[in-house]
């Protein structure tokens, strides 16, 4: 199995760990590690602990979802993705792409293709709807009854 390391600043991991348990479940080799201000000196170690442990338990490797590019948990993710082998990490990450990799990751030996389809899945998440095209959606649904 890919093992998951979902982190990101303040109570990002937190909160999206939640909206997954109420969807998905629990889930095996799965593992926050949020990056809040009390605990900002010994984050970097923290995270190297997890990805470690993470890595040590699943052999195809391991996938690290952070909330923003640039920001801390991704550049202690780079660093720590020098010393660990089978170790993506995706950025940007939003609800409906790790629950889809939670499914996908079901037998998938190729991390860097997991990683890729999280994009995907992410991208193809975000789209603009407005109450125009939400009820033009539901007028085009009701038959000539109105019901």
């Amino acid at each position: 199995m890919i093992g998951f390391i979902l982190t990101g600043h303040g109570q990002f991991s937190n909160g999206l760990k939640s909206a997954l348990d109420m969807v998905a479940g629990d889930q095996p080799a799965f593992q926050i590690v949020p990056f809040e201000g009390s605990e900002a000196a010994t984050y970097g170690d923290d995270l190297r602990a997890a990805i470690t442990a993470m890595r040590a338990e699943c052999e195809e490797g391991v996938i690290v979802f952070v909330d923003l590019l640039g920001g801390t948990p991704f550049n202690q993710s780079m660093m720590i993705a020098n010393d660990v082998d089978k170790l993506e990490i995706v950025t940007g990450t939003n609800l409906p792409m790790v629950i889809e990799l939670l499914f996908a990751r079901n037998g998938a030996t190729d991390v860097t293709a997991l990683a890729e389809q999280a994009v995907t899945a992410g991208k193809d998440a975000v789209t603009r709807q407005s109450l125009a095209s939400v009820m033009g959606a539901a007028d085009e649904a009701t038959d000539e009854d109105g019901i």
